[in-house]
């Protein structure tokens, strides 16, 4: 049920986005220059309930004719690309000159190879115009990656012991401490894997990221006060 619950708040904030705007041009150049998050993340580290607190933190800063904050995740995002015209649909509502932008950054991230898996290209192409759109914490995907080269967006890792994963993982999830370790250990694996596959790239690198918090040191309430102080600095003036 939160999973739908969420699906609803992705797709009400992209339909927000398409929807013909009222404002003059200059006010959605504005818009589209609201900043963005991207988490990076082990296995078991709170990053949705952290997604979702910075998010509850940032809407009151939010002006009412504004798409509200809204958390894709890795689930979310692959039931978002059911619309295989979304990243078409996202760009007429972008500047030309950053369409051509965008499209610079996907040929780089890519480099425009044949044997890039459709999905892939299409997951990262949401993931960076939603980005440019701003106003969205994109959890997973090489969302770091992707929108590297926007001066938007705030980049971030969770980290944290593996024992607290796996505890957190057990609760979250509602499954047995044993396959909350396994879980935990795979899922840390799989993300390894595919960032190398796609971007050459090790999601333990400290240099790919704004900020690395560990939410075994620090609560999922403080993570999310510490992301917000960090995006609100960020607001365009």
């Amino acid at each position: 049920m939160e999973n739908l619950a969420g699906l609803d708040r992705c797709y009400s904030f992209i339909n927000l986005q398409l929807r013909p705007p009222d404002q003059p041009i200059a006010h959605r150049a504005v818009t589209a220059r609201r900043p963005a998050v991207t988490i990076s993340r082990q296995a078991g580290c709170g990053a949705l309930v952290v997604a979702e607190k910075l998010a509850a933190l940032l809407q009151p800063h939010t002006p009412p004719d504004v798409p509200p904050w809204t958390v894709f995740d890795r689930n979310l995002m692959e039931k978002v690309l059911a619309d295989h015209n979304l990243p078409a649909r996202l760009a007429k509502f972008l500047p030309e000159d950053r369409i051509n932008a965008l499209q610079e950054i996907m040929d780089n991230v890519f480099n425009a190879g044949p044997g890039t898996e459709t999905i892939i290209r299409q997951t990262a192409e949401t993931i960076l115009h939603l980005a440019e759109l701003g106003g969205a914490i994109i959890i997973g995907r090489g969302g770091n990656l992707i929108t590297a080269r926007l001066k938007n967006v705030l980049h971030v890792r969770l980290v944290a012991p593996l024992e607290q994963r796996v505890q957190h993982a057990h609760a979250f999830y509602n499954m047995s401490e044993k396959a909350a370790r396994e879980f935990c250990v795979q899922e840390d694996q799989g993300r390894r894997r595919y960032l190398k596959k796609y971007f050459n790239a090790d999601p333990d690198d400290p240099l790919l990221q704004h900020l690395v918090i560990n939410t075994g040191m620090v609560s999922y309430d403080e993570a999310a006060r510490l992301l917000a102080d960090a995006v609100l600095a960020r607001l365009p003036k």
